[in-house]
């Protein structure tokens, strides 16, 4: 077991509640229709995406799955600046071209959240190889949701990743479903991360709702990639509240399933870990939490102050 800092602890819950709260309130802003795009929200997801990103160490890379705005947030990005992207303003990381499913800021080590399934494998692969080559020491973190193992991408990059030892961890969201197909209709494999085998690289199957399983197992899969060992295949095992995106009606799966996941929200296990281990209040409990609630109510107000793309700089950015 890693030891946690009580500095750690309180960012990490700091994170977890400024995730949801971010979905949250962009999912009120695509009902009023103030989103350009679809949105793909993973509430109930936070524990996998913000503590994945926090076993990072400084100057490391990662790669978002089209469903990562808990990731990007675990990453560092400025919740201001995603609520702009998806707000379609100049102010958000990609001058609101991009939106909620491609926020990039590659200068600072996020390659980019990806629209294509399966998109991230091999751009991660890359810039692995780069790490190898210029002898960083710094190693990716390539995450993607459970259809896209069944992708070519994903077994061409895992295979490429092996062959090459590359300093690269592969992060599966497992939430038990490719957009309205559940995963035992997908996969002939009781787990994903059985799928490492045939690649000969290390494989786990996490609580991916366990913010200590997910943070420990990322920080040790990292260091053994950092050592040159190889590549890591993580499962995190983890479920989505809301549809697949805003047109899902939801009719492949039951109510009670639901509200059976909603007892293990992560927010609501974590919240438990700090009470019963009396490392925070309630006080203080209460005031990270408001203060997410805020930093989040700020960033919507600052992507509606922002500008909106002028028409004349509408192609500048854009590959053709």
């Amino acid at each position: 077991m890693i030891e946690l800092s009580e500095e750690l602890l309180l960012r990490m819950y700091y994170k977890m509640n400024q995730a949801r709260f971010f979905e949250e309130k962009l999912g009120e802003l695509e009902e009023k229709g103030q989103v350009h795009g679809t949105v793909h929200l993973a509430m109930g997801q936070e524990a996998a995406g913000v503590m994945a990103c926090l076993a990072l160490e400084e100057g490391d890379l990662v790669s978002l799955s089209h469903r990562g705005h808990a990731q990007a947030i675990g990453f560092g990005l400025d919740v201001n600046l995603m609520m702009a992207e998806c707000l379609g303003k100049e102010t958000g990381y990609c001058k609101g071209k991009g939106g909620s499913m491609h926020i990039a800021d590659v200068e600072n080590g996020n390659l980019g959240a990806n629209g294509v399934v399966g998109g991230g494998f091999g751009l991660s692969c890359g810039a692995a190889l780069t790490q190898k080559y210029q002898k960083t020491g710094k190693v990716v973190l390539c995450f993607a949701g459970d259809g896209a193992t069944n992708t070519g991408s994903f077994h061409e990059s895992l295979n490429l990743a092996s062959i090459w030892k590359l300093p690269v961890v592969f992060f599966i969201e497992n939430n038990h479903y490719g957009m309205s197909n559940p995963v035992e209709n997908h996969m002939n494999v009781e787990n994903i991360s059985d799928r490492s085998e045939a690649y000969n690289i290390p494989g786990l199957t996490i609580d991916g709702n366990d913010f200590l399983d997910v943070y420990n197992t990322v920080t040790k899969a990292l260091r053994y990639a950092r050592a040159g060992k190889g590549p890591v295949l993580i499962e995190a095992i983890t479920y989505r509240f809301s549809g697949h995106s805003k047109s899902d009606k939801q009719l492949y799966r039951e109510e009670q399933e639901v509200k059976e996941w909603r007892k293990k929200d992560p927010l609501l296990k974590m919240k438990e870990y700090l009470r019963e281990n009396r490392i925070f209040t309630e006080k203080q409990i209460q005031k990270m939490e408001n203060e997410a609630i805020i930093s989040i109510e700020q960033a919507v107000e600052f992507a509606k102050k922002s500008p909106s793309p002028q028409l004349d700089t509408i192609l500048a950015d854009v590959y053709a």
